[in-house]
């Protein structure tokens, strides 16, 4: 029973979850899923109590009984379901790519919760769940906008969890959430180090040249651009919390939102089959990476893509590439700097300004759409 139900459930279901389900959906006894899994009965008697106690939480219930409707409905509707997929692509493939768009949208969101202040709110009978940070003063921004289907697996994986749910129910990462997170952004890493590595095997790019510092196309090339994600919170908010001489926030909360607004719309343009889109246009010469061209970009949301686009463009040269490298890519102050050539301390400058810029952009187009509207 173990291996069919690695075929039927996604990979990312937990372990316990996957016998409490065969369990109690195809009424396999203890005894028989012990002996697959080579284990104790009462380890899988444990497992099975630990996750029928966890049905009082609304994303845990509602993950199992999505699961059971999908991978335990009669077998009529399973061979009917596996035709229609067989058209397009294998269940390997299939399970693979879901798997994928999984560990993306947890890297998105679990990112978002462990910025201080943030709990991700569901509200009963909602298609969707949104998370919010508490900006002080009774405020609160949101900062990402979560399919409830991944909210749910996020639950059952124990990677958030609830104190008090009720008819909005809030959400706050778990440990293991934050250790998932660690691995995550490990794992995202090592792919985008892997995509740079094999362009540069396979062709030279018309970046190449110019990213050679010290002229030509010699040995001393600069490596290639590396994507690093904080795994506490964005540049913008660290920022936020220090003082100018007058005692005031060197970023007040307009400036911050600003930013958040470009990081939003940045990750929802990723959102697609592939998530490769080449923005490295918007930097200077002599910090681009060595993706391919704009003809391999990812199909994301065209809206928000478009929005990132017409940002940055307004930004112009200098200040798109550090709002782009901080509010989006989310590289540290000090490692733009380096980046980008610039003396110690002066990039939290520019990146203010650049931040003030973006303000009046996404002023000018809503006073736009109010006129139009």
């Amino acid at each position: 029973m173990e291996n069919n139900m690695a075929f039927t459930i996604p990979a990312w279901v937990p372990e316990g979850a996957q016998r409490y389900l065969a369990h109690t959906e195809t009424g396999q006894s203890i005894r028989d899923i012990a002996r697959s899994a080579g284990c104790h009965a009462s380890t899988i008697l444990r497992q099975i109590r630990r996750i029928e106690m966890r049905r009082d939480d609304p994303l845990v219930d509602a993950a199992l009984q999505s699961l059971a409707e999908t991978h335990f409905a009669e077998a009529g509707d399973r061979t009917e379901a596996s035709v229609r997929g067989a058209v397009s692509t294998s269940p390997e493939e299939a399970a693979a790519a879901k798997d994928e768009e999984f560990n993306r949208e947890a890297l998105r969101i679990l990112r978002r919760l462990c910025e201080t202040g943030s709990v991700l709110a569901v509200a009963e009978e909602m298609d969707k769940a949104v998370v919010v940070r508490d900006t002080g003063d009774s405020g609160a921004t949101r900062t990402a906008v979560v399919e409830c289907g991944i909210a749910q697996a996020l639950a059952l994986k124990d990677w958030i969890s609830c104190d008090n749910p009720g008819r909005i129910s809030r959400y706050r990462i778990s440990t293991s959430g934050r250790t998932a997170l660690s691995r995550l952004v490990a794992e995202a890493e090592n792919k985008a180090r892997a995509r740079s590595e094999f362009g540069m095997a396979e062709a030279q790019t018309p970046f190449h040249p110019q990213m050679d510092r010290v002229g030509g196309t010699g040995e001393k090339a600069e490596r290639p651009r590396r994507i690093r994600y904080s795994v506490a919170e964005s540049p913008l908010i660290a920022l936020a919390r220090r003082r100018d001489r007058d005692g005031k926030p060197f970023l007040d909360e307009t400036l911050v939102a600003a930013g958040e607004r470009l990081r939003e719309d940045f990750e929802l343009a990723q959102i697609g089959p592939q998530v490769a889109q080449n923005w490295d246009h918007f930097l200077t010469a002599g910090g681009r990476g060595s993706f391919d061209s704009d003809s391999h970009g990812g199909r994301g949301s065209s809206d928000a893509r478009d929005r990132v686009a017409h940002a940055l463009s307004d930004l112009g040269p200098g200040l798109s590439d550090v709002a782009l490298r901080c509010c989006c890519y989310l590289e540290g102050l000090e490692l733009a700097e380096k980046r980008m050539g610039w003396s110690a301390r002066s990039g939290k400058i520019v990146l203010r300004i650049a931040l003030q810029r973006l303000n009046r952009h996404y002023e000018t187009q809503s006073e736009r759409n109010r006129l139009i509207g």
